[in-house]
């Protein structure tokens, strides 16, 4: 990473003061002097330093005023103030009203380049997380991308409720709609951004295996267990987030210990009976209705408010139809690159097409349709037919097929049904890119299913 500019105001009536501390940091720093406070202040809206020197003894508005103000319009702006006595009183002041720090005159540069150094370091901390935090956000959420009110009252929502480390956080809405993302943006805009981010499925997971994965297990613990026992995945998000996916399929049991852990940050591993802790946010998400499953006995309700301190509700993407578009040029752009294609934008009735489309699987099923665009077109342009439509047609051409398409027929000399398994088992292994997860979706099969079908098969090469 490049390093990382700062710039620094010195605020102070006194000449010779202004001179020796811009001759001494402009090397280092980017630097502007001022005589006065309202000078300075009619700047630093639109300059935005990220430190001030700032002489509590100033004629017109005092330091102590300066100060406020600088606070109430840069708020993340660090202070050091200037005084000519070390008057405990007049440090104290400073300092409850948001000061950083405070150097004595007359000023020694040494002495003063340490406190500028320190406070610097933690800006230059911040700069650098807030810069990869923008940049993830950038290169893996487009579910975020538009201008459209609805979706920037989400992005506006989830800046907020990421600052804290530890509240538990609901993500509802359809499928499709993001949720992952949703949990990695606020995972990435919380101060757990340097610590692991852990996802779990709980509809992909059996029911008797749930709590061994999310809570792990002790050698001997059950049959099948591994010897040396195995951490769960709450213990691996310390210090992190743990999403849990699809939380409406977890467990009675797995419920009942989550709340637990909830409240008290205390779990054991299966077949132990060490408490441990761990710290961690929990995010959770669902399309289920969770409060119809309270009604109907099949959710918890403690838990559920102990996981919904805070709700996120996504809006599916024909509720943000000013989105459309933006959305499809972002994943225009992924495909076209991650393909090696030369595609420059989309034609014209193909805008048209995406803006009328109603999208039941929301921003997954939009990028599915860029990428077999991009995948069978030739360019520049993405053409409607690249989407599977013919000029004049209000569905897919795909879908016509399928609803015109006779039956399957099993032809007189019979199928070898098990190579037919083994060649869709095979297709779907490569499909997914290796996810055993996402093939077994794919064939409408549990996980488990699929590893046991999988494993026969000698290759999958």
């Amino acid at each position: 990473m490049s390093a990382v500019a700062f710039s620094l105001y010195i605020i102070d009536d006194e000449q010779s003061i202004r001179s020796s501390v811009v001759a001494g940091l402009k090397k280092m720093y980017l630097i502007r002097a001022f005589s006065c406070a309202e000078d300075a202040l009619g700047e630093i809206t639109q300059d935005r330093p990220d430190l001030v020197l700032l002489d509590i003894g100033l004629p017109g508005m005092s330091g102590l005023s300066a100060l406020q103000e600088i606070k109430k319009l840069h708020p993340d702006a660090l202070v050091i103030m200037i005084t000519a006595f070390d008057g405990i009183d007049t440090v104290i002041a400073a300092m409850k009203a948001g000061a950083y720090d405070y150097v004595v005159k007359p000023l020694q540069l040494d002495t003063l380049r340490v406190s500028i150094g320190n406070a610097l370091e933690s800006i230059r901390m911040r700069k650098e997380i807030q810069a990869l935090q923008e940049q993830f956000l950038r290169e893996n959420v487009p579910c975020f991308i538009g201008e459209s009110n609805v979706i920037q009252d989400v992005m506006d929502f989830v800046e907020k409720v990421a600052r804290s480390a530890d509240t538990p956080i609901l993500i509802l809405g359809q499928t499709g709609t993001g949720k992952e993302l949703i949990a990695k943006a606020i995972h990435y805009k919380s101060p757990n951004f340097g610590g692991p981010f852990i996802a779990i499925n709980c509809a992909a997971i059996p029911k008797e295996l749930i709590e061994s994965e999310l809570f792990g297990y002790e050698k001997g613990a059950f049959s099948g267990a591994m010897p040396g026992g195995k951490k769960g995945l709450i213990e691996e998000a310390a210090e992190g987030t743990l999403f849990l996916d699809e939380i409406g399929d977890l467990s009675p049991g797995a419920q009942a210990k989550l709340l637990r852990f909830l409240q008290d940050g205390e779990y054991y591993r299966v077949g132990s009976s060490q408490k441990l802790t761990v710290k961690t946010r929990v995010v959770s998400a669902t399309n289920r209705d969770l409060e119809k499953m309270i009604s109907q006995e099949q959710f918890r309700e403690d838990l559920y408010y102990r996981l919904a301190v805070i709700k996120v509700s996504l809006p599916a993407l024909d509720q943000r139809r000013d989105d459309i578009l933006p959305i499809a040029r972002y994943f225009l752009a992924e495909f076209t690159a991650r393909h090696g294609r030369r595609f420059t934008g989309i034609a014209p009735d193909a805008e048209q097409f995406l803006l009328g489309c109603t999208y039941k699987g929301n921003v997954r099923e939009l990028r599915n349709m860029i990428e077999r665009g991009v995948l069978v077109g030739a360019g520049p342009l993405l053409q409607l037919a690249d989407l599977g439509m013919q000029p004049g047609s209000s569905q897919p051409v795909q879908q016509k097929e399928m609803e015109t398409a006779s039956p399957l027929v099993l032809p007189d000399e019979g199928v070898d049904l098990e190579a037919l398994e083994e060649e869709y088992i095979r297709q779907a292994f490569h499909k997914a890119g290796g996810n055993e997860m996402k093939a077994a979706q794919l064939l409408g099969m549990t996980y488990y299913a699929y590893r046991y079908k999988r494993k026969k098969l000698k290759d999958l090469a």
